[in-house]
């Protein structure tokens, strides 16, 4: 069994999701215009403070802070989301994205801006762009302007480093001396910060437990598949896409309900985030949870 995702309400962390075997998942201006438009759906729906980002061809990155706790879900929904997206576009039976996101934990002090330059000089270290801001699909351009990003937080990215001299600086440090990132691996993953930052990491982990113990949630990595993962065991199991399920026929249908159960059970989806998908899109809302119930009880009987 995988151990569970280290984070907590609060916890600064970098997180970066790369295309199965390295290959491309965002092809050209429009997949990645639906990933930015999915990415800011994201953050406002599962409540994640967005501080910085960069799309590439074959990954992304994101600095995020886990305000709301619900870091998985807002992964899982983003990745699955996309994922669903990119099949649809692209064809092809199996996974989009490679394993599991890969997460760094950051200590707010000093390392969360040098994580943030580190991101946003992406495409320079790629060799894509010798001028980051040339590049477009990175939050560099929000920082420091007249109007207020909706989805990015760039007051409190200003307020960390003080002023835009400040923040130029650093930029431009890191440009000249191309600086790497130095997570250390501990017990807890990998983690961005000086040595008592473990310590913090321990005393805050240990508390969500005790909460999440209390309040019986489910909503932990190791209880709660990705929607993409479940979607991909069906259409193996039954040699379907989702999207050629037609639920005019008492096979689709079957289909259909089964389908639903799973995103529910397995993947913990809601019900307005199953409708979104194709074998759905005809139903009322209100006949979705009727339908759970409904073959879940004939399951049992069965």
């Amino acid at each position: 069994m995988r151990s569970s995702r280290v984070t907590y309400e609060g916890a600064y962390h970098h997180v970066m999701s790369r295309g199965l075997r390295g290959e491309f998942i965002f092809f050209g201006k429009k997949t990645k215009e639906y990933f930015l438009n999915l990415l800011r759906e994201s953050v406002k729906k599962y409540r994640i403070r967005l501080l910085a980002y960069t799309i590439l061809d074959n990954h992304y990155h994101l600095i995020l802070q886990n305000s709301s706790g619900r870091l998985s879900d807002f992964m899982r929904y983003l990745n699955g989301t996309y994922a669903i997206y990119y099949r649809k576009q692209h064809g092809g039976i199996g996974y989009v994205f490679q394993n599991r996101f890969l997460s760094t934990l950051i200590q707010k002090e000093n390392y969360l801006t040098t994580a943030i330059i580190y991101v946003l000089l992406n495409p320079v270290r790629a060799g894509i762009v010798y001028n980051p801001y040339n590049y477009p699909w990175t939050s560099l351009g929000i920082y420091f302007r007249d109007e207020n990003s909706d989805f990015v937080d760039n007051e409190f990215v200003e307020s960390i480093y003080g002023s835009e001299t400040q923040f130029q600086t650093m930029l431009k440090e890191w440009l000249l001396t191309d600086k790497k990132l130095k997570p250390v691996k501990t017990r807890f993953g990998f983690i961005l910060g000086n040595s008592g930052f473990e310590t913090e990491i321990e005393k805050n982990f240990n508390r969500r437990k005790q909460v999440e113990t209390s309040m019986r949630k489910r909503r932990q990595d190791f209880i709660m598949r990705p929607v993409e993962d479940v979607i991909n065991d069906f259409e193996k199991q039954y040699g379907i896409k989702i999207e050629q399920i037609n639920p005019n026929t008492m096979k689709g249908k079957e289909l259909r309900n089964k389908l639903l159960v799973l995103l529910k059970d397995e993947a913990g989806m809601k019900y307005s985030e199953i409708i979104k998908l194709a074998p759905y899109r005809t139903l009322k809302y209100s006949s979705l949870a009727k339908i759970y119930i409904r073959t879940k009880e004939k399951s049992r009987v069965s």
